[in-house]
């Protein structure tokens, strides 16, 4: 019994790390898989378009009916003194269409079991 316990405890205590890659290339590789950074640099890449394809979407075709909803008002010459608050609503309405889409795209994404 007292071997089994030996055994238990040398696979429960913490082996040590192995060393780092020795060299350059094999240090920019280390640091390329271990952070994930081609990953991160796809999804940055396909944030910024997707941000854009949304935020297309809703100035072609959010903001006109908006507009067609409360005739008459021109958003970008809303203004409160020196500060357009006309392209900030605007700029907000596309901010939260921009969020909603993320949020939308992340639920499906879990759904379907990809992280």
């Amino acid at each position: 019994m007292l071997e089994e316990l030996k055994r238990i405890r040398e696979l429960l205590e913490a082996k040590p790390l192995p060393p780092p890659p020795k060299g350059l290339w094999n240090e920019f590789r280390d640091f390329l898989s271990k952070y994930k950074v081609m990953g991160l640099a796809v999804a940055f890449i396909m944030a910024i378009y997707l941000g854009a394809l949304v935020k297309a979407l809703v100035d072609d075709f959010v903001m006109p009916i908006v507009t067609l909803a409360m005739p008459g008002i021109e958003w970008e010459t809303i203004a409160a003194g020196p500060f357009r608050v006309g392209h900030f609503i605007g700029s907000l309405i596309t901010f939260l269409i921009v969020a909603f889409v993320i949020f939308i795209l992340v639920k499906v994404t879990k759904r379907w079991g990809i992280e």
